[in-house]
């Protein structure tokens, strides 16, 4: 089963923008989880677009590569601006 390491950010333009880190196994039911309220604490009451991700074939290495992408927040900035 593949897993995926990804990177949303909020729509609010108007707002402060925030980004979020995650892993999972699928990413469209998990972006819908966070828009509906029901992901991570962090993310309710936002609506979240995907800007990254990348495809990872052991839950090991995609949690390993999540941490280092929560950590990194000069990539995560990159990340955002080549969207």
């Amino acid at each position: 089963m593949p897993y995926f390491v990804y990177l949303i950010v909020n729509e609010d333009k108007s707002k402060k923008r925030f980004s979020y880190v995650g892993y999972t196994g699928d990413i469209k039911k998990r972006l819908n989880l966070h828009n509906l309220g029901k992901g991570a604490k962090f993310t309710r009451g936002k609506k979240w677009k995907l800007v990254y991700y990348e495809r990872y074939d052991s839950k090991s290495d995609a949690m390993k590569n999540e941490y280092r992408l929560k950590k990194d927040y000069k990539l995560r900035k990159k990340l955002i601006n080549n969207k």
